[in-house]
């Protein structure tokens, strides 16, 4: 997963020093900068089980089977969620200290109109881990897909996939 981190940060810095995305962030309400983080963090989620191809699908049609492929995939579900978020959360605080140490308020005045304060630099740094989640949710695509897997998955259930396939390649 370092490939969508380094594309999330990379994304994460630049945005932070953009001056668009500076009155964007001004004028955003907080029911907005929720919509954009479930939106971005649904879209890396949604993209991450995608491109990896973690979707369990039995090919059994016993209620059994279809319950254990329903566990599963709330599992993964649940599992890379967690994952996002907590990258999110990590994105808020990186950009938070990168906006404390490049961001001019003077600068930053002449451009929005608007005082930098305590509120200004948390609402961009808001805004600007979903812009950088979505970033991340790019560069994920240059990760192989046992690299999603070994982060998604015990090794347990790595093993257990790996028998499945070599069941149904026989």
């Amino acid at each position: 997963m370092s490939k969508a981190l380094a594309a999330a940060l990379a994304t994460g810095a630049v945005a932070t020093v953009n001056s668009t995305i500076w009155g964007l962030a001004e004028y955003l309400s907080a029911p907005r900068l929720v919509i954009a983080m479930v939106g971005s963090v649904g879209l890396m989620v949604g993209w991450l089980i995608i491109d990896a191809q973690l979707w369990h699908r039995s090919t059994e049609v016993s209620p059994e089977a279809r319950q254990r492929a329903r566990l599963y995939n709330a599992s993964t579900v649940m599992t890379v969620g967690i994952g996002v978020l907590v990258c999110y959360g990590g994105l808020i605080v990186i950009n938070l200290v990168w906006a404390l140490f490049i961001i001019n308020g003077e600068v930053f005045a002449s451009v929005t109109r608007t005082p930098l304060h305590a509120a200004e630099y948390l609402t961009l740094s808001w805004f600007v881990a979903s812009v950088a989640t979505v970033g991340g949710a790019l560069g994920s695509g240059l990760e192989s897909d046992e690299a999603i897997r070994a982060a998604a998955y015990s090794k347990r259930e790595q093993e257990r996939r790996h028998m499945l396939q070599d069941d149904h390649g026989d």
